[in-house]
């Protein structure tokens, strides 16, 4: 399969259409064979009470960017991509701006992935650092989801 970059990146963005994705403004802008970047706006739609970056927020994005890279990797006619596992590390504080999420593998089995997610600021800072396990599964007839 050759890996295309733009194609991939029209299919995320398409399947991010009526989602928490689009919800948070998550656009996904960059792939590679191995990595997949994406940005959220920081803004009040994403704050918390005090006007930070709420930490849940954070982790939606990477958990989209992460399960979204794994499908990169994916017959999706006969598998499907579940996330069973998410941690996040919050080490510094965003009040407005741009977040870029860059999901990198760390392992690529038959039935697990395991991603790193860098979440940094406009100044390259990191805000978040995350790690994202999926499992790979065989797909279901839509009546057994």
């Amino acid at each position: 399969m050759t890996f295309d970059k733009d194609k991939i990146l029209q299919y995320c963005n398409q399947a991010s259409e009526n989602t928490l994705m689009r919800t948070l403004n998550i656009t996904y802008t960059d792939a590679g064979e191995d990595f997949l970047v994406a940005t959220m706006p920081v803004n009040s739609a994403v704050h918390q009470p005090m006007g930070l970056l709420h930490g849940g927020a954070t982790v939606a994005l990477a958990e989209s960017v992460g399960s979204a890279a794994s499908m990169i990797f994916i017959n999706s006619e006969v598998s499907e991509v579940r996330g069973i596992e998410i941690s996040a590390n919050h080490l510094k504080a965003k009040r407005s701006g741009m977040v870029t999420a860059t999901a990198r593998i760390i392992h690529k089995g038959a039935s697990i992935h395991l991603w790193e997610i860098r979440i940094a600021d406009e100044n390259d800072n990191l805000i978040s650092l995350c790690k994202l396990t999926n499992m790979i599964l065989p797909k279901r007839k839509s009546e057994d989801k």
